[in-house]
């Protein structure tokens, strides 16, 4: 597997046992005996779980707890109590300083094994959730920011802007090259206007003035 745990425990015998049936599964196990080292340890190395002792000497697990949360830098830990500690206020305690679960000694060893994977497991879905909604927000400000240069783009394009020089007679548009040319191709050709040809009245008249009668 390769995920890392920390295990916090001030007796060595413990932390002996843990690290062999962890081990066994494949998980890298560190271990730090007194909650001092263990906040050390925590804030040097990202670790996937923390399995945390309540009863040690000078700092507590729940103090240690308390400051993994209140540390920006670790305050993701996924912590497991691990303790002797039965106490139904105990175990409230332990879970409203930030703890994700609380087992107790002596431990069953599937049952912590499987509480350890699930836990694994809900980290690895959570910081797959967080990038998808990261690369999803990149995405959608990447299109925002794609839509107002195509937009921009589209009004510089097809916008007919200032004044047009036209012949006063044949009413052609004379261009930015300085070409003359006749007003329906100039258009066209800057913005999204269609010609469709007809005659107005006046015209008709003129032309053919054997067919239409005033």
């Amino acid at each position: 597997m390769g995920n890392k745990i920390l295990v916090v425990d001030d007796i060595r015998k413990n932390i002996q046992l843990l690290g062999s049936v962890l081990g066994k599964e494949g998980y890298a196990v560190s271990y730090a005996t007194d909650g001092a080292k263990a906040l050390e340890m925590a804030a040097s190395e990202r670790f996937d779980v923390i399995l945390l002792d309540i009863m040690m000497p000078e700092m507590d697990g729940f103090e240690v707890c308390r400051r993994l949360k209140q540390n920006p830098e670790t305050e993701d830990a996924t912590i497991l109590f691990l303790t002797a500690k039965s106490e139904q206020s105990d175990i409230v305690r332990g879970l409203q300083e930030g703890a994700v679960d609380y087992l107790t000694k002596p431990f069953n060893t599937t049952e912590l094994l499987v509480r350890v994977e699930t836990h694994m497991a809900l980290r690895e879905a959570k910081a797959n959730l967080l990038r998808s909604k990261a690369e999803l927000e990149q995405k959608n400000r990447d299109l925002e920011v794609l839509l107002k240069e195509n937009q921009k783009a589209l009004a510089e394009i097809k916008t007919l802007r200032g004044i047009l020089p036209i012949c006063s007679s044949c009413k052609k548009i004379r261009d930015d090259e300085g070409y003359w040319t006749q007003i329906e191709s100039y258009i066209q050709a800057r913005s999204l206007a269609e010609f469709s040809h007809s005659l107005c009245m006046d015209c008709a008249k003129k032309l053919y003035p054997d067919f239409i009668k005033s």
